[in-house]
């Protein structure tokens, strides 16, 4: 798969920018963290239907998000492809999308990802490995990213928040993950792996807690039932 070109991600940035500012009171915090150049990963946690646009929108530079590709079969595809996003297939490492990916760290870019691989209770509580092998690959820092507001407990996770409600991207501190040699491969990667895993998941429970959005409690029925 080839790559998205670089345009797309800054042209999607503006429109996710104009979306998430215009339609509700959004924060951006810790921006500062996200290196200005280079390959970098920002791996957030996924509780709504509008994380994407909050993330991509407020990150301080264009990133390429990997996004379900089932996604772009609905009336938001061709603004996705529009936009530069990548098509993921879930369920089974997507390698042409991982590759697709890798070639844009390769040139310096940035990729988003969500690691749990789709809506739920945003808690990290499990994680995919994609974000991992990207990290290892394409010698890149994880940014982790807690995006909080965009789905309270009980609602459904195709649903938008309610206007002007408060939605917070939180950046953290970079996690440079050490690729361990003498130890098989698919050890290093679930090592690395529970590494941003653990990292992220920590850094969602401070910033919910810091900014007092706290974090929905069930799974949004639309996606586990």
């Amino acid at each position: 798969m080839t790559p998205p070109a670089a345009w797309r991600a800054g042209f999607g940035r503006y429109v996710g920018r104009t979306l998430v500012s215009t339609l509700y009171a959004a924060e951006a915090h810790g921006r500062d963290r996200v290196p200005t150049t280079g390959p970098v990963i920002l791996a957030a946690n996924h509780t709504g239907y509008l994380d994407g646009a909050v993330v991509f929108g407020l990150a301080p530079r264009p990133a390429h998000f990997l996004v379900l590709a089932s996604t772009f079969e609905l009336g938001v595809g061709p603004l996705l492809h529009l936009t530069g996003q990548i098509p993921l297939e879930q369920g089974h490492g997507d390698r042409a999308a991982l590759t697709s990916a890798l070639a844009v760290l390769q040139r310096g870019g940035a990729i988003g990802i969500f690691p749990e691989g789709g809506r739920g209770r945003g808690d990290l509580a499990q994680a995919e490995k994609g974000v991992a092998w990207l990290a290892l690959q394409g010698h890149a820092p994880v940014v982790p990213v807690a995006c909080l507001g965009t789905r309270a407990t009980g609602e459904l996770a195709a649903s938008w928040p309610t206007l002007r409600s408060r939605l917070v991207a939180d950046f953290g501190e970079p996690i440079s993950v050490t690729r361990q040699d003498g130890i098989p491969g698919r050890v290093r990667l679930e090592r690395a792996a529970e590494e941003i895993r653990s990292a992220l998941a920590q850094h969602v429970a401070a910033a919910s807690d810091r900014h007092g959005i706290e974090l929905p409690t069930d799974l949004p029925p639309d996606v586990w039932d």
